[in-house]
């Protein structure tokens, strides 16, 4: 917070800003670094979002479907009870059988034409399902990602604080670990 010429910040703040305005290499190649890397997770951030924003269109498309593909077989049930009831008319003693024979043909052939829909609906439900585990899946590597390069941002503010040249390394394998799960989530591995 900054007024009247009194400013205060935490100890990582302290330490980009001296950083920035020193001549010390070691923070400005942290400093660098850290930048990098907010920038890098910021990108896998933003792929994690639109990743499960899929998942869940895809999700929400597959039961679409399956709706549209159980008011199929409602329908189809719906034809069998009519077509039962012209078979059961055609034991009635007096009736033109050769009208409820016609229904039942009928009933058959639209029924034969509701399962092919209803089937068809289903195959497409199970494909939108299927979209929607795979970009759910790149969504956790998108995640895995970005968390990476969070706790690798983490470790080189450490690094500043602390000067210690090992944490400068474990920041840069954290990075480069994160990296290679950006790759596959790119590559949808």
């Amino acid at each position: 917070m900054s007024g009247h010429g009194f400013h205060v910040h935490g100890p990582h703040d302290h330490e980009v800003e001296h950083a920035a305005h020193g001549g010390d290499g070691f923070s400005n190649k942290i400093a660098v670094t850290t930048a990098i890397l907010a920038t890098v997770g910021a990108i896998f951030g933003y792929q994690a979002g639109a990743t499960q924003n899929n998942a869940a269109l895809f999700k929400n498309n597959a039961a679409i479907k399956k709706t549209e593909a159980s008011n199929q077989w409602n329908y189809y049930q719906a034809k069998s009870n009519k077509q039962n009831l012209a078979e059961l008319a055609l034991s009635l003693p007096g009736i033109d059988t050769d009208k409820y024979k016609a229904e039942v043909e009928r009933y058959k052939a639209e029924k034969a034409d509701i399962k092919g829909k209803a089937e068809e609906l289903e195959a497409t439900s199970v494909n939108w399902d299927r979209q929607s585990d795979e970009q759910m899946h790149q969504h956790h590597r998108w995640a895995q990602a970005m968390t990476a390069e969070q706790i690798a941002i983490s470790l080189a503010a450490i690094t500043l604080l602390t000067r210690k040249k090992w944490l400068e390394y474990a920041s840069y394998a954290v990075a480069a670990a994160g990296l290679g799960l950006g790759v596959l989530a790119w590559l949808h591995l």
